[in-house]
């Protein structure tokens, strides 16, 4: 029932328009949130930790929501649903920005020589350094006019996203000390968002070997 009410529910650009809104006043309800918990002692007994963690878990699932959103417009024959991915995958980035910033700021104080170190011998942290560069790349070239200038190369380097959501949550996952179910539980959720993708990331890897496997085989014997 629910399935072919969605189905017949067309989404017009001013509904578009409307959930884009909806996006825009939910992250600034977590921005808020974020300043009140940070300056009024919601982040309990460490707050650079609490910090830390808010914008980093705000980044995942925006990045969750970005990548849901194709799943869900095939499943509803919604196709309006894909002109949100942009900004959702904006907002992921930004609050990925504020997470880096956050511990540049308040762990290291913009120490990046530091950071350069601390990236290089702890391994989750390098993790979350390579699917940061891939969010602002994405971010860079997430416009129209990227798009028409990168030409087919847009498309091949933005599935580097399966790479980042993948990278995210193992970042998490190894940061935590204790409490490893939230983080296991995020590693599942985007373990089931690629196996919807297996189809595209195969067809993905194994474009660049299709020249090599058309390659004829020589007919020498072997010695």
């Amino acid at each position: 029932m629910l399935t072919d009410y969605v189905q017949k529910y067309r989404l017009t650009p001013s509904r578009i328009l409307m959930l884009k809104v909806i996006i825009h006043m939910v992250t600034l309800f977590f921005i808020a949130m974020l300043i009140y918990n940070t300056f009024n002692g919601g982040f309990g007994a460490d707050p650079i930790k609490g910090i830390e963690h808010f914008t980093g878990k705000a980044a995942l699932n925006t990045l969750i929501l970005t990548l849901l959103l194709s799943p869900l417009a095939k499943y509803y024959k919604q196709g309006g649903l894909i002109r949100l991915r942009r900004l959702l995958g904006v907002y992921s980035f930004f609050w990925a920005a504020l997470h880096l910033s956050a511990y540049l700021a308040l762990d290291l104080n913009f120490d990046w020589s530091l950071l350069g170190s601390e990236i290089i011998e702890r391994p989750y942290l390098a993790i979350g350094a390579i699917s940061w560069i891939i969010l602002l790349l994405l971010t860079l070239t997430s416009t129209q006019s990227m798009q028409r200038r990168l030409g087919k190369h847009w498309q091949q380097l933005h599935n580097w996203v399966y790479l980042a959501l993948i990278l995210s949550p193992i970042h998490y996952y190894w940061s935590v000390k204790s409490g490893l179910i939230e983080p296991s539980i995020y590693l599942f959720i985007c373990a089931l968002l690629l196996y919807c993708r297996k189809q595209k990331i195969l067809k993905w890897f194994t474009k660049d070997n299709k020249p090599l496997q058309n390659k004829p085989v020589s007919k020498t014997p072997n010695r």
